[in-house]
């Protein structure tokens, strides 16, 4: 009788243990083990918990191919969550991984490999190239594949009785509580608006911004490392549609130089909101919102920094769009100021954030789970950065998007699309596309292209792991099905989007897969850790407005503010909600950590040391650079980015 050493690892979130019953069986190319109950005296399969076994066999099973759980119900339903086994063959030789991290729902059997990352032509055994295709023909059975432009309203489930949203229950224990409580976090801060000191010690209320937040200098400065960083560009040519004047901004211009000379040194900026032009507004309690389509032109000023010097807010002038300008009545230049964020505010929450990093990581993430077994070296790669996307999406288009204020949602989304590049979500060609390579203070810029060269790098060199060659990549089926999915399914309707059908090399692969790490990581990040600070003083960043967009620059009063800006309820739900999101997460797994290893190679973890290495690096560079900043840009500090989108 051969008798094999099991260690099983149960995971160490809430409610991974359980009381049901497991067994394990054992498959070798020489025959399987006995099916053996994991039962030692006192309690098994506890949160955290890693509990040793022995298992028997009546013949040596030959090289281990699968190890076989099953769990039965004992008494009522209890759900396990299995990070890895391992298995010591008898006369202790090395000890095999076998990577899990899933959740066992029900009554259920499931197979897992051995850890070593392996594409379809590493595979010689049918039995495994008959469980490779077996998982995939299952998982293509759960998730249907997902097109970007469908991903605001439709559930890339087949149906609700699949493992994806049982493990949304179990996510909603430490994530989704969060929406549920934003009912009650509102009627506390309605409560006690009128007592900002209690607002204070209630959410570490941003100061700072409720000081400078009618200052130029600081609306400027939130055009660069703000929520919505990615809007700014170099302006060569005044547009049609904006007829500024030298002598408008003159007195904004520094001393002996004008508006075309500043033009021409690349010196003037702008923020264009076309895209909100004509979208359907909303209605809250019967009364009807407004939106506006502004156009704003900053001027980077030697002393103050970039600053606003017009704002136009509509898309076609005339008496009743006026050009607002800095030496005008100074409630009237508030006015329009408020009304550019509020568009920002539209633009950062459902472009910036909600579709170009949420919805296009979710293109990633079916494709995967459809095209990719587990044991594939991309599978994974990507899957620490895809973990709670799916559970975190579905939840938002349910309890984030509004039923009655989808309309609106919808053509910005559609508009969008018809603009939306593969090149904008590489860092280095968006800026050099925008012409905002030498913005000054640009800490978002900056940083990304420390962060992007990073997951550049650690991307290059595990894909170098598992692929010697340009021709082991186009050779790869389950790679090539992979990325025909993401781009005939996913981004199909996306006319502009430029993404190949076809992987033709190894760089092409390594780009590929550093957009989207960066996009669930880095550019996530940017767009969402800083709500709270920018949007929980409402007036900075208002998330609707009750008035028509001023007609008469002398007609605004601080009634006619007060009447524009969101009313209590609004104000309340807005700052709850951006404290919600934007702040940091219980079980957060920072960027280059990997508690679930789904590598067991010395030479992949050898890969992901130099880059937990390199990001050491960045984070001491950024803290350095911030010291002394009376307003420091942290939020993409590696250690404040989330490995994966989870709120």
């Amino acid at each position: 009788m051969e008798e094999y050493k099991v260690t099983v690892a149960t995971g160490t979130s809430e409610y991974s243990g359980t009381n049901n019953y497991i067994y394990v069986t054992l498959v070798g190319e020489n025959g399987q083990s006995e099916r053996t109950i994991l039962d030692n005296p006192g309690l098994d399969f506890c949160r955290g918990a890693v509990d040793e076994y022995k298992v028997c066999s009546p013949a040596p099973l030959g090289p281990l191919l699968l190890v076989r759980l099953e769990k039965q119900r004992y008494w009522v339903e209890d759900n396990w969550f299995c990070r890895y086994v391992t298995v010591e063959p008898p006369g202790g030789g090395i000890a095999l991984t076998f990577p899990c991290y899933r959740w066992l729902i029900g009554d259920v059997k499931v197979e897992i490999r051995e850890g070593t990352a392996k594409r379809l032509c590493d595979d010689t055994s049918p039995q495994l190239l008959a469980h490779r295709k077996a998982e995939l023909q299952e998982r293509q059975t759960i998730y249907r594949s997902v097109r970007l432009q469908k991903c605001c309203y439709t559930h890339t489930l087949t149906h609700v009785h699949t493992p994806i949203y049982v493990q949304s229950q179990k996510y909603e224990c430490t994530h989704a509580s969060q929406f549920q409580s934003l009912q009650k976090e509102s009627l506390v801060l309605t409560v006690m608006f009128v007592y900002p000191d209690g607002l204070h010690g209630l959410l570490g209320f941003p100061k700072y911004c409720m000081e400078h937040w009618k200052e130029d200098w600081f609306f400027g400065y939130q055009c660069l490392n703000g929520s919505n960083p990615r809007m700014i560009q170099r302006c060569k040519e005044l547009p049609g549609n904006f007829p500024v004047s030298g002598d408008m901004v003159q007195g904004s211009l520094a001393p002996r130089t004008t508006l075309d000379k500043e033009l021409k040194a690349g010196n003037i900026y702008l923020i264009d909101y076309a895209i909100m032009d004509g979208v359907p507004t909303n209605v809250i309690r019967g009364k009807p919102q407004y939106i506006a389509a502004p156009l704003c032109l900053l001027y980077e000023h030697p002393d103050q920094g970039l600053i606003p010097v017009a704002i136009q807010l509509g898309q076609t002038p005339g008496l009743d769009t006026p050009i607002f300008l800095p030496n005008d009545p100074p409630l009237a230049w508030l006015l329009a100021k408020i009304w550019v964020r509020h568009s920002e505010f539209q633009v950062f929450q459902l472009l910036s954030h909600l579709l170009r990093t949420h919805l296009l990581v979710e293109v990633f993430c079916v494709a995967t789970l459809r095209q990719l077994p587990a044991v594939h070296p991309v599978y994974k790669l990507l899957a620490p950065h895809l973990r709670y996307t799916l559970e975190i999406n579905c939840r938002g288009r349910t309890q984030l998007v509004s039923a009655d204020g989808g309309e609106g949602l919808l053509v910005l989304s559609q508009r969008e699309y018809k603009v939306l590049t593969y090149r904008s979500l590489q860092p280095c060609w968006d800026f050099q596309q925008r012409g905002a390579t030498t913005l000054k203070d640009y800490f978002y810029r900056e940083h990304s292209l420390m962060l992007w060269d990073a997951i550049h790098s650690f991307v290059s060199g595990m894909i170098s792991v598992y692929y010697q060659c340009d021709s082991d990549v186009v050779e790869d089926p389950e790679l090539q099905t992979w990325i025909k999915d993401i781009a005939e399914e996913g981004f199909v309707d996306v006319p502009t989007f430029g993404l190949s059908n076809e992987l033709k090399n190894k760089a092409e692969l390594v780009t590929l897969l550093s957009v989207a790490i960066f996009t669930s990581t880095a550019q996530h990040a940017a767009t969402n850790n800083g709500q709270f600070d920018w949007c929980a003083w409402v007036p900075n960043t208002p998330c609707t407005m009750r008035h028509p967009t001023p007609t008469d620059k002398d007609a605004v009063t601080m009634e006619m503010i007060m009447d524009s800006l969101p009313d209590v309820s609004q104000t309340c739900l807005e700052m709850a909600i951006t404290w919600h999101l934007g702040r940091p997460q219980p079980d957060a797994v920072p960027l280059g950590q990997y508690p679930e290893q789904y590598f067991t190679e010395p030479q992949a973890q050898e890969v992901i040391d130099r880059f937990r290495k390199e990001l050491k690096d960045i984070e001491e560079h950024i803290l350095s650079q911030n010291q002394g900043l009376e307003l420091p840009y942290l939020f993409l500090l590696p250690s404040r980015i989330e490995n994966s989108i989870t709120i």
